[in-house]
Formats: structure tokens, sequence, C-alpha cells
């Protein structure tokens, strides 16, 4: 008995005649052809899409786009590993005809073309709506970090930057003084020791000079932090840790988990994200109502009533009250929550049955309050564990409260459909950042990482539609 043999590799084989005999009917690159050849590439914006009468002749933009449509398909990003797939990979020598650009242009098409690839992506959603591939009745937004081209290293803030400076400081003081104790012990300073240190006092006043301009750059700016590398990131928090990261959004249909939309921002929180990709998921699919769901770092009253302004209703639940650590809070504590609203006498009710009526209006972060307020405090025999304010508490009622009070409801009425929201958006996360190892970044700037983020969205909205409807059916539709 012999182990399977496989052929003397001095043996003369014949290959098929032509190199489509290799590619399956069944094979995504058939896809990705027919696709990217149905494409009107000089409306979307890509370059030499029209040829030029003279000069020399570029790629076409078009094989240039299957190549990177098939890398982020099969795990291949870099530029350098597409030039060497493109010239062993069979697959790509049928979607390329056997051409083989170097790692440069690969790279440069990628760079230069950042606007018409989020297009691109674009043309795919409208495939699938077209393929009745949405529901159009829920959809749920959240936000996910992807690594930056950026160690932390190389990021700084206000404190971090006026840290760095009181150390420089500290050691500098500290070569000066050391510097003395040689000049003390020698009769000349020019000990390869003193020397040494000169050198090394030089160094870190350079240095100092370079964080001070960084500080008076972050204070022109106006912004918190600043990025060397990749000027446009920033540090977030990322699985409990701090890292420096984009902050990618995503709306998700329910009907089939697909992304129906997706921006790339560098704001550290959520909150300010909600109305912005609900308006634009409700004009992708083209409906008077919608529903959204999201999670509670994306609970923001304006941006709640925003939605409701525009015929979206959102499912997100009320965040837990916090307080300050240096606050030593009794317990059992009382928050707001712990007081009844009447809304017909339109008063507060505390704990302990005291009326807080209304007292004035203000202005707080931008939004109109009203003031609830109660004489009776001091009697209270629940004021030591309820409120150390010697005033009494006062309660700050939003003038559209009953918006945020009915979404509560709504929310309690509704668990079923607040769920869904962590199977519908981490599993599109979880697909490209792990199935895919597409949960960094290899490319700077906020716009070009937009278009590595489109590549990878477009990725698996193609696997999961040809999963779906079957490559003959998306074919087909192209």
């Amino acid at each position: 008995m012999k182990h399977i043999q496989g052929i003397d590799r001095m043996q003369t084989v014949l290959f098929p005649e032509v190199i489509d005999d290799y590619i399956e009917d069944d094979n995504p690159v058939q896809f990705i052809d027919a696709f990217v050849d149905g494409l009107d590439l000089k409306g979307l914006g890509f370059r030499h899409a029209e040829l030029k009468s003279t000069g020399r002749p570029p790629y076409n933009p078009a094989d240039l786009l299957k190549l990177y449509i098939y890398g982020y398909l099969n795990r291949i990003r870099s530029s350098r590993w597409l030039e060497k797939e493109s010239k062993r990979n069979i697959e790509l020598m049928w979607l390329l005809k056997k051409l083989t650009p170097d790692f440069k242009t690969i790279a440069d098409f990628r760079k230069g073309s950042h606007d018409a690839i989020k297009r691109v992506c674009k043309e795919f959603v409208i495939l699938c709506r077209k393929l009745d591939l949405f529901g159009g009745e829920l959809v749920a937004i959240d936000g996910s970090k992807f690594k930056a081209v950026n160690s932390k290293k190389r990021n700084f803030n206000e404190a971090k930057l006026k840290k760095k400076l009181k150390e420089i400081e500290e050691k500098i003081e500290g070569y000066f003084k050391e510097l003395e104790e040689n000049d003390e012990r020698e009769a000349h300073a020019t000990s390869p020791d003193a020397q040494e240190l000169k050198e090394k006092i030089e160094e870190f006043k350079n240095r100092k000079e370079e964080y001070l301009e960084l500080l008076r750059e972050l204070k022109e700016s106006g912004e918190a932090q600043i990025s060397l590398t990749d000027p446009d990131s920033r540090a977030m928090v990322n699985n409990q840790r701090i890292e420096v990261c984009y902050n990618v959004q995503t709306t998700v249909d329910s009907k089939h988990k697909l992304i129906l939309d997706h921006e790339v921002t560098n704001e550290v929180k959520d909150s300010n994200q909600l109305s912005t990709m609900s308006k634009r998921a409700k004009e992708i699919l083209e409906v008077d109502e919608l529903d959204v769901s999201a999670d509670k770092a994306y609970y923001d009253a304006m941006e709640i009533k925003e939605c409701i302004d525009n015929g979206i209703t959102p499912y997100i639940p009320e965040p837990n009250p916090t307080v300050s650590r240096k606050i030593n809070v009794p317990e059992p504590p009382f928050y707001k929550r712990e007081f009844r609203y009447d809304g017909e006498k339109d008063v507060y009710i505390c704990p302990a049955g005291f009326e807080l009526t209304f007292r004035n209006r203000a202005e707080h972060h931008g939004k109109v309050m009203k003031l609830y307020k109660t004489n009776r405090c001091a009697e209270c025999q629940f004021k030591a564990k309820c409120t150390r304010n010697p005033g009494g508490w006062i309660i700050y009622r939003w003038e559209h409260e009953e918006i945020l009070e009915e979404m509560k409801r709504r929310v309690e009425n509704n668990r079923e459909k607040v769920k869904k929201r962590q199977w519908l958006s981490e599993h599109p996360f979880g697909t490209i950042k792990r199935a895919f190892n597409q949960g960094y970044m290899l490319m700077r700037g906020i716009e070009k990482v937009g278009a590595e983020i489109s590549l990878s969205v477009l990725a698996y909205n193609m696997k999961r539609v040809i999963n779906i409807v079957g490559l003959r059916g998306l074919i087909a539709a192209v």
C-alpha cells in the first residue's frame, strides 16, 4: 500500500488551452467582472476613465478596481501583496486578463480614487435596493473603532504635553546638577562624561522646543488632541483600552443584515451621529417613516428630537445616571428618575411625597430647561441621602421632555426590537474585523480611510448578497 502520489515534476502536462477553463461558473470573480464592467466609471469620477489622445497609455481603472474588490473579498489589502497575487493567482489572471500592475500603480489608484470608490459602494447599495434586499422598516445604527496608522506615542493632548515638558525640565535640571558635580571634580569640564552630558542637555532642549510648538499648535487649532503620523486620527477608548483610531458608523437594515450606509468620523463619542445617519438611511430607502435602534451611547435629547421631527422613531435605552467619583454619594442615591412627574399639575413629586413646583426657565447646554424646586427639603427625613445642596433639590426639565418620556415607554414595550440592535450591528463589524481581518487601517487621512472602509463594506455586502441571491441571479441583475 502506498500514499496518494503526485505527478512527476519532469513529466509533460497539458494544461487547458484557455484560462477561462480554470474559472467555474459559480466563482465570485464572475460577478466582480460583470459588476465593474456595468459601472459608469467616468460618471463615478475615476481618473483615466476617459482616454486622452496623447501621452503614455494608463491602466484601465476598471481593472484596478476589480483587483481591489477581489483583494478585499479575499483578505488581501496590501498593494505589494496584490502585485504578487496578480502574477501567481489564476483567478486574478482571469480577472485582469494577465495584467500585472506594479505595487505603486496599485497603491496610487486607491489613494487617488477615494471619492469614486465610495460611490462604487453606493452603486452596490442601489443594486441591493433593486433586488428588494432592504426591509426599510427597522435599521440599527452603531459605531466601531478601527485602528489608525498612528501609535499612542505620537498622539498628544494638552495634559500629556505638559507632563512631557515637566519631565524634560526635571531631566535637564538633573543633568545640569550632574555637570556641576563633574566641574567640581575636574579642573576643566572637557572629560568624555561632561561632553556626553552636554549633548544630552542639548537633545532635551530640542525636544522641549518640539513639545512647546505642538502645544501652541494644539491651542491655535482648538482641538483637544493632535496626532503626528495621521493628523486626522484621534485617541479613543477601544475594547477598554486607549488606542488611536477612527470611529466608523454603520446603518444596518434588519431584513438581511446588509450595510445600508456608513461614514468614517474622528469623533470620540457617538452621541452626535444619530440624526445624520438616520436621515440618510431614510433617504436611501425612500420611505416616509423609519424605526431606528441604537445603543445608549447615542442617547442625546437634541438628536432624538431631530429624528422625531423627520418621521424617524428612535429606540434608544436611557443611560444610567453617573456620579463623580469624588463625591461620596450615600446609598441608596435618589436620582431624577426617582421623582415622578405629574403632567396635569406640572409638578414633580419626590420619593417623600413633596411637590417640586415650576419656578423659572433657563438655558442649559444649549437647551431651554424648566426649573422645579421645593422649600421642604430641610424637613425631609431622606435629605441626608437625597441631596447635599443646602437649598434642596432642583430638577431641570427640558421643554421637550415628553419626547424622551415617550421613547422610554416605547423602549420598555418593545424590548425585542431594542435587542435586535446587537445582532444587527455587531455581525457586520465582527465579519469585517475578524473574518476579513480589516480592523486596522493601511492609509492615512480621513478621506483615504473612508475609501478603505468603503471597500470593506462593499466586500461584506457583496459576499452576503451572493449567499442570499446566488451568483447567477446577481449577475443577471447587473
